[in-house]
């Protein structure tokens, strides 16, 4: 048990630096930072090996954070560091994330966005920087609150603008610039899977 405590608790910090220098440090989310700052976020660290195990994590956390009160959780990060590597195999499941959300009569009120360390958006290329918009140390699910996001984005004037304005950043930024914000997982540090770009 003290194994499986260890390795959660170098997984929670790891993704919490990834939240701090990534997320909240580049302003690829501008409602993070307030959630952050007031100790909203819960960080799960799944210890599922299979996809059934995940969801019976996924649907307990959703539960969880309809429940509770937006003041001591408004959000959920649910890390999965040993199932669902693969991308494609990642991309699969969010279908049954919907599924899930649709029989719990959730839809509206949370919603579930995703992260990935080989993240790749449908219309671009894998070494597109692009995509470290949605990159991520470990596969993660984010459980958001429909009616926080509503009210973040109203108070947001430029909203809808965030996701261009996020491809800017990580262009400007470039690749180098992204790994010296060392956010990645300790295990992929000393082989980085991105080629080099010239």
């Amino acid at each position: 048990m003290t194994g499986h405590l260890t390795r959660d608790t170098e997984v929670s910090a790891t993704t919490r630096n990834w939240l701090e220098r990534a997320v909240v440090g580049l302003n690829l989310c501008p409602f993070a930072k307030a959630v952050h700052v007031k100790g909203q976020i819960r960080y799960v660290v799944s210890q599922a090996q299979t996809e059934d195990a995940l969801l019976d994590d996924l649907e307990r956390e959703l539960k969880l954070l309809a429940e509770a009160a937006p003041e001591d959780v408004d959000t959920t990060l649910l890390i999965m560091p040993d199932v669902l590597n693969e991308f494609d195999c990642f991309v699969l499941f969010l279908d049954l994330v919907e599924v899930v959300l649709r029989s719990y009569g959730l839809t509206g009120i949370l919603q579930v966005a995703s992260f990935h360390p080989d993240y790749v958006f449908a219309d671009a290329e894998p070494d597109d920087l692009a995509n470290y918009t949605n990159r991520a140390p470990y596969p993660i699910l984010h459980l958001l609150r429909e009616a926080s996001l509503a009210k973040a984005t109203a108070a947001l004037p430029d909203a809808k603008d965030i996701y261009e304005r996020n491809i800017e950043t990580l262009h400007k930024l470039g690749l180098e610039g992204w790994r010296k914000l060392d956010v990645d997982a300790p295990e992929k540090k000393p082989a980085l899977k991105v080629a080099e770009l010239s």
